[in-house]
């Protein structure tokens, strides 16, 4: 196959580097960083429910995602300056959204609300993949909060959970595309994938024509790699290897 622009394998990560206690004030934060895309996650506990939920006894999770002005190329408007978020954040903070809640018994996270924040304060390719994996990592570092406050009993956290971009791109199946390759993909595809083997989202689009199973269940063997080794490095990172 040709080079990749970074040089990097077909089946290689950018480098991937996950900081925690980021944030002095959130229960749990997490700064994640997949090569020159860096994501500010926080997770923040609050007693107060969505209506549909109060009195039943369950938690809930919830995710905001936003770009800064200036994480990209040319500057941006903020979109509260719009009135509402785009089309294409609302997606996003809605899949991190069901991708933490995936890996959470809500009845033992009690009637408590966790608030993830995804913050992008820098972009190259991959952000919803880099906020859903430092998410996951702030999330738990706030379940851990409220059980040493004894808020909860029982640990709610029933997996973890990553995600990796994977893609034909000079028809050669790669993993975890920067922007350079993202934007001249011939099929771009977010995978996002549980620790115990689990599938909670694909989202895999033909850009210039269709890919067939072979090329499908390629980019799914890719993502598969790349995930176990993003588990790794969360564990590593909250001390859980």
């Amino acid at each position: 196959m040709q080079n990749r622009p970074s040089k990097r394998r077909y089946n290689e990560l950018r480098n991937i580097i996950l900081e925690v206690n980021i944030s002095p004030y959130a229960e749990g934060s997490c700064m994640a960083k997949f090569g020159n895309t860096h994501v500010l996650c926080t997770a923040s506990v609050d007693n107060k429910l969505p209506p549909w939920l109060r009195n039943t006894g369950k938690g809930w999770v919830t995710a905001e995602y936003g770009m800064l002005p200036r994480s990209t190329h040319s500057r941006m408007d903020r979109e509260v300056n719009k009135g509402k978020p785009s089309g294409r954040t609302q997606e996003i903070q809605r899949l991190i959204g069901r991708s933490m809640r995936s890996t959470i018994d809500l009845k033992k996270l009690g009637e408590n609300q966790i608030k993830i924040d995804c913050d992008v304060i820098q972009a190259d390719g991959g952000t919803r993949t880099a906020s859903i994996t430092g998410a996951w990592v702030a999330l738990y570092q706030a379940i851990n909060t409220l059980l040493k406050n004894g808020k909860i009993t029982e640990n709610p956290i029933l997996d973890q959970v990553s995600a990796i971009s994977c893609g034909i791109w000079n028809n050669q199946e790669i993993l975890d595309l920067d922007y350079v390759e993202d934007s001249d993909a011939e099929t771009d595809g977010n995978f996002v994938l549980t620790a115990t083997n689990g599938i909670v989202e694909l989202q895999t689009t033909a850009e210039k024509r269709p890919f067939n199973k072979e090329q499908f269940l390629k980019l799914l063997s890719l993502a598969e790699s790349g995930t176990n080794k993003i588990f790794e490095i969360q564990r590593k990172v909250l001390g859980l290897d």
